[in-house]
């Protein structure tokens, strides 16, 4: 099976995001903003994957919008963690920017064809 790097990479912050939840609720006891990145942070990769199971480009390119969503919304908790000293990972960060990117690309490269 070819290897696709949207998939790989987002399941692999997913995994990310849940080690940090479990250090915010075990070690800093937060359970607000924890569970709203655990949240955001592993429904990147959930519609990545249904992305790849779309009938069509169009709800493919939809699936992917959402997950460019999930994307921003994980970014901002990531970053009002680290503001407010809960947590700091400049790591989960650049992963987070990365994966904007590369969704965005797909996003812009799917449309561009929906289009043509």
């Amino acid at each position: 099976m070819k290897k696709n790097i949207i998939l790989e990479k987002s399941f692999d912050f997913a995994l990310m995001v849940i080690d940090i939840y479990k250090y915010l609720t075990v070690e800093k006891h937060e359970y607000i903003m924890s569970k709203q990145l655990l949240r955001s942070g592993t429904s990147i990769g959930a519609n990545c994957n249904e992305a790849i199971a779309a009938v069509t480009t169009k709800d493919f390119c939809n699936k992917m919008a959402i997950a460019s969503k999930e994307t921003y919304e994980t970014l901002y908790w990531l970053k009002l963690l680290d503001k407010s000293d809960y947590y700091h990972s400049d790591e989960a960060i650049e992963n987070c920017e990365e994966i904007i990117r590369i969704i965005t690309s797909i996003v812009k490269t799917t449309k561009e064809k929906l289009h043509s």
